[in-house]
């Protein structure tokens, strides 16, 4: 398995745009828009990550500014984490996020926020709830996550 960022692989734009669609049910569009963005700039938010094996994407995840919620300060947003179901409970998801805070670190994006129903996954992972926020069109406030990167453990 290896995962691969978008921007340094501008030849899975639309494979990896068409994948998460079909998962998420975004526009495709709207996917490939903010993969370009990726790949045309150096680095920061918009960034786009698939996780590989033999040629198949297994899992991908991405962040943006804001993933369709009302709380705009609270940002970058991690987004759209999935894995295939025939590679779950194999710590793939862990993987990725773990991936994402780091490169994001790199780029001096230390702290992230993600969007969820899900009540324990993310804590696993090191992610704290912060709060409740409403979603775009949602009748229900949903669950926000925030995960500080330290500084100190990205060096060791």
């Amino acid at each position: 398995m290896k995962i691969l960022k978008i921007r340094e692989h501008r030849e899975f734009v639309k494979e990896a745009a068409a994948w998460f669609h079909k998962h998420w049910g975004i526009p495709k569009e709207a996917y490939m828009e903010s993969m370009e963005q990726c790949v045309s700039r150096s680095g920061g938010v918009p960034q786009w990550y698939m996780m590989m094996e033999d040629g198949r994407i297994i899992g991908g995840v991405g962040v943006i500014e804001n993933d369709f919620h009302d709380r705009k300060d609270l940002a970058p947003n991690v987004c759209a984490l999935y894995v295939e179901e025939d590679f779950r409970c194999r710590g793939i998801a862990g993987v990725l996020l773990r991936f994402v805070c780091d490169d994001m670190a790199d780029f001096g994006i230390d702290t992230l926020y993600l969007i969820t129903d899900h009540t324990s996954f993310y804590e696993r992972y090191g992610w704290s709830f912060l709060c409740m926020v409403q979603g775009d069109g949602e009748p229900e406030p949903t669950r926000m996550y925030v995960h500080t990167t330290d500084e100190k453990r990205r060096h060791i």
